[in-house]
């Protein structure tokens, strides 16, 4: 494959760009539609990725584009917070789309943007409300929250918090319960455990935690939790007048099956974190609660320039607008159902080398070795070999590869794609043999 103008525009890009974007699969985008990207040769890629589960209704959704166009044509992309008729309309249904228990939105541009405002209104309500004697924050190790300081101290990476320079005192962590060491059945016990050892190192959390932070999934693997331990975590938050917040950044919007992740949990949480899939590629994000939560910051406390201007909130309702048509769901469910059917049948004929996890459109691959230990360079070479063979997916950095195709793929394109990736797995696990 001609790889020069990718490399030219990469050397540009070194030369001028920070280093932190650098990294990625050498794909050098030049256009993409519904599920296919095409580079700058004009190669074509299916797209198990969905830009990092963002283009959920496909790239370049007719819908998106026209609701953008109608934005250009009316001489108003921004207004900073004053009013407009594209946030009045949006922000409206974007809380009813979200579900009865929910009341306010705050919109902003990133998540990282939405988890640190979810960390603020939760030690709000904590000592506002609740009238804890301290803001303490629970959150889970493995969790990934953002890269801004008051989400990355909320994630559970300790070893990359060395530029902080401390740690926030308030902020304490439980363990991830993996699936390989934690089943449904232990679940409740595995969470009390955890709650067990945190008090006996002193902790009070009638007083000193005002919220539970947590992903719906954890990213790298697409790791659920197990239902009890959900279920035993809001019992516990419950009694002790404790938020529950969901970072549902990648699980939302119908990415799992469901309109949000937690809803595989049969729980209903305080506050959501949402973004990626909302707006099908424009920079949006929010966070969703009650009014007595959402209204706790004071008009100037909370707000975000360029959050709610109309370009975004044109994109966002057209996003909800067209994932409440009956014709998305139909093709929705049929996908999930071919998706995961498929990825069982491989891992069934792989069963000593991979295991997969996920729900509904999300899905990843651990690549383990034959002595059942972490497989890193076969995990990497499998990758390059899906992407020569014109398959795209999310490279993790570790043991791992992520699935996440756009939730309206035509059946075609995910047959294909599926079928490249059983056919690569095939031929990467035999040569590393």
């Amino acid at each position: 494959m001609n790889n020069s103008k990718y490399l030219k525009a990469q050397e540009t890009l070194n030369e001028y760009e920070a280093n932190s974007m650098h990294g990625q699969l050498p794909v050098y985008w030049k256009s993409a539609k519904g599920s296919t990207i095409k580079d700058h040769n004009n190669k074509k890629f299916i797209d198990f990725t969905s830009g990092i589960f963002v283009t959920n209704i496909g790239h370049s959704n007719r819908y998106i584009k026209n609701a953008i166009r109608k934005v250009l044509n009316s001489n108003l992309i921004h207004s900073y917070t004053y009013l407009n008729e594209f946030r009045v309309n949006y922000i409206k249904e974007l809380v009813e789309f979200c579900g009865s228990n929910f009341e306010k939105a705050y919109l902003a541009s990133s998540g990282t943007e939405a988890t640190e405002t979810a960390l603020k209104l939760m030690r709000m309500y904590g000592l506002k409300v609740a009238k804890k004697r301290n803001p303490g924050i629970l959150s889970i190790t493995g969790n990934y929250h953002g890269r801004t300081m008051g989400s990355f101290m909320m994630s559970g990476f300790p070893k990359s918090k060395w530029w902080i320079g401390h740690q926030d005192p308030n902020i304490y962590f439980m363990d991830f319960p993996y699936p390989w060491e934690v089943s449904e059945e232990i679940g409740k016990d595995f969470f009390n455990k955890q709650i067990q050892n945190l008090e006996t190192k002193g902790l009070d959390f009638k007083n000193d935690i005002s919220g539970i932070i947590l992903e719906t999934f954890q990213g790298w693997g697409a790791l659920f939790y197990p239902k009890t331990y959900v279920k035993a975590l809001n019992d516990f938050a419950k009694k002790n007048n404790i938020l529950i917040c969901f970072d549902e950044m990648q699980a939302g919007f119908y990415r799992t099956g469901k309109k949000f992740g937690y809803e595989h949990y049969e729980v209903n949480p305080d506050i959501i974190c949402i973004g990626k899939g909302m707006s099908s590629g424009l920079p949006l994000s929010g966070v969703v609660s009650s009014k007595e939560i959402l209204d706790l910051p004071q008009q100037g406390e909370l707000s975000s320039t360029n959050s709610a201007n109309p370009m975004v909130c044109s994109a966002g309702l057209a996003t909800i607008r067209y994932m409440n048509k009956a014709s998305f769901i139909k093709s929705l469910n049929a996908n999930c159902e071919f998706f995961n059917q498929e990825l069982s049948k491989i891992q069934e004929e792989f069963s000593d080398r991979i295991k997969v996890f996920g729900k509904g459109m999300i899905s990843a691959i651990i690549v383990n070795n034959h002595k059942g230990e972490p497989d890193v360079s076969t995990t990497n070479l499998l990758v390059d070999d899906l992407l020569n063979n014109g398959l795209l997916v999310v490279k993790t950095g570790r043991e791992s590869i992520k699935l996440g195709p756009p939730l309206n793929i035509k059946h075609r394109f995910l047959k294909k794609g599926l079928n490249i990736l059983h056919n690569s797995i095939r031929n990467i696990l035999n040569d590393t043999i």
